[in-house]
């Protein structure tokens, strides 16, 4: 199975760090999230990685040329899932994607692997736990979701934090299947709203990944969750990166 890694945009919130790398080289503990990525991935038998670059993806491409690179080159008029599809045709036999401001451990990538569901979501059951240090990213900004009888029924940064039985990690499994599934309702969807708005987007095209998914959960594609009770953090601004710097250890 490949592994996807969403990373075209900029991440202009954890600035500095930003100004001249792109935000998988922020350095936690003297290495890179992307390579705290890679050795997740490889931790649970995946080492054919598909790097979706836009910002500084020359850097990257210089840096690790063993990659499969698809350029965003829309990168700063679109959004995760416009981005994600730059690798549709790397999808055919199934795939797990990630965010690639986050840090995870390779549990994490073997329990969506692992998981017999066409789609399965990895849901951090822990996540308020982080939440209390991080002001900057309030609870009601995480992409929650909530969950039953072993399938995900609604994934939406407005679900109440009291009402949510998790946080998305942004990391996703789709066998060659779910993958299909996948596609089939981008096409759909973006016949009908290319340009026009698109649930809470104001277009389409800036669609996050999470409007899409809830779009087939309210079609009735099932979701299943993948759980872990907080092997994860997100790193979106500079205060998570201090955080991540000073508390990751796994």
């Amino acid at each position: 199975m490949r592994a996807i890694i969403i990373a075209a945009g900029r991440g202009r919130r954890l600035m500095p760090t930003t100004a001249d790398a792109p935000k998988c080289y922020a350095e936690v503990q003297g290495r890179r999230m992307l390579d705290r990525a890679l050795d997740a991935f490889a931790g649970a038998g995946i080492t054919d990685v598909c790097f979706i670059g836009g910002y500084q993806i020359d850097r990257v491409r210089a840096d690790y040329p063993y990659f499969t690179f698809r350029h965003n080159t829309g990168w700063e008029d679109n959004n995760i899932l416009l981005s994600l599809m730059y690798a549709e045709d790397l999808m055919d036999d199934g795939f797990i994607c990630c965010y690639s401001d986050i840090l995870f451990t390779s549990d994490v990538i073997e329990g969506v692997r692992q998981h017999p569901a066409d789609i399965a979501l990895s849901v951090d059951t822990r996540w308020l736990e982080r939440y209390v240090h991080r002001s900057q990213h309030p609870p009601d900004d995480a992409e929650k979701v909530t969950v039953s009888n072993g399938l995900v029924t609604r994934v939406h940064r407005g679900i109440a934090p009291g009402e949510a039985y998790g946080e998305y990690t942004g990391i996703a499994k789709f066998t060659a299947a779910g993958a299909a599934c996948l596609r089939e309702h981008f096409h759909e969807a973006r016949r009908k709203f290319a340009g026009q708005p698109f649930r809470e987007a104001a277009v389409f095209e800036k669609a996050y990944l999470i409007l899409l998914l809830q779009e087939m959960i309210e079609a009735g594609i099932p979701m299943a969750h993948s759980d872990t009770p907080g092997h994860y953090m997100e790193v979106d601004t500079q205060e998570d990166f201090e955080l991540a710097r000073r508390h990751w250890t796994r």
